[in-house]
């Protein structure tokens, strides 16, 4: 009998692998299997309305990355607007780190430097188009543009020395309309800038993500809005979304309107509450997602899956209950 040599057997050992997670990742993916075997659905259902949004109000809608504020509230958004509420959008970065989104939109294999930052400006735009399908006139959105993927950088190590991104190789804002171009790449500089606009906005209500999300940027967001709020003695105006959540989730992709946006694995204790929304706000939140062509052309799936029925918003960013109710997020 033929024996494997050893790297044959990994490689087939590797192939089966790859090949049992992505016939997991259909099944989960299922419509009819998230039906089945979902209870959270149900859950759901039983949740809480979020408190409504009232005429005067000021909303603040923080974004890690061009796209968070539609994929998690873009019907939201809609929503305190038609209250009459005014909605203000900060961006954090430009969403200018990932380096197969500027190989596809730049048409290189390799690309460098100067691809990423023509991604980042890229992305921008369409920031800015995004907003306005969802009704938030350009002189109420603040474009930060700090480095994708180095905000902990920025919250840690790089407080007060220039953080160097190295995709971009920039070491300052220089993306086109930002709030303060040129400004170092520091943590500094970033809450500098974020303080700016809380005072120009002063917000009733500021919609961040939650501790719990996956995506480093986006929890070093949650860390840095619960840090500022709370030395204006704020911080309960904080609201908590997910847009990272948990292996696959939202389930299933794809885009399924009627479906229920189900809770996030990885934030599954909090205290949600639910925000319905009517097929004319999923429209037009539809319509912002495909504003953002960079993104849809390379997981439409992905950024589809949060058009449903409801939006999802809690209004403490931990478990106000249990053992593990302070437990810092895994």
């Amino acid at each position: 009998m033929t024996r494997l040599s050893a790297p044959r057997r990994s490689r087939l050992w590797t192939g089966a692998v790859v090949l049992a997670l992505a016939a997991l990742a259909a099944w989960i993916n299922l419509p009819l299997v998230s039906r089945v075997f979902d209870r959270s659905s149900a859950r759901v259902a039983a949740l809480p309305a979020a408190t409504p949004f009232r005429a005067g109000q000021r909303v603040l809608m923080l974004s890690p990355h061009p796209d968070d504020e539609t994929l998690c509230c873009a019907g939201m958004i809609q929503q305190a607007q038609a209250a009459g509420a005014q909605v203000s959008i900060a961006w954090m970065t430009a969403g200018d780190g990932f380096e197969f989104d500027a190989a596809l939109t730049e048409r290189t294999l390799r690309p460098g430097p100067q691809n990423m930052r023509a991604l980042g400006d890229t992305r921008v735009g369409e920031a800015r188009r995004a907003a306005a399908v969802l009704g938030v006139p350009a002189q109420r959105t603040y474009m930060l543009g700090y480095p994708d993927g180095g905000l902990f950088r920025l919250f840690t190590t790089n407080f007060t020395v220039p953080y160097t991104a190295p995709r971009t190789r920039a070491d300052a804002v220089y993306v086109t309309g930002a709030l303060t171009p040129d400004a170092p790449f520091t943590g500094q500089a970033l809450e500098a800038d974020l303080t700016r606009v809380l005072d120009r906005v002063q917000p009733d209500v500021v919609l961040a993500p939650a501790p719990q999300d996956f995506h480093t940027d986006h929890h070093t967001l949650s860390y840095i809005a619960l840090q500022l709020m709370s030395r204006r003695h704020q911080a309960d105006r904080l609201r908590y979304w997910v847009v990272h959540g948990g292996l696959e989730w939202p389930v299933p992709k794809g885009l399924h309107e009627a479906l229920p946006l189900t809770v996030p694995p990885l934030a599954n204790r909090l205290p949600w509450t639910r925000v319905d929304l009517t097929p004319e706000q999923r429209g037009r939140k539809l319509e912002a997602v495909r504003a953002y062509r960079t993104q849809t052309e390379i997981e439409p799936r992905f950024m589809e899956a949060f058009v449903r029925a409801n939006e999802l918003l809690s209004p403490e960013p931990l478990p106000t209950a249990g053992p593990a109710a302070d437990a810092p997020p895994e």
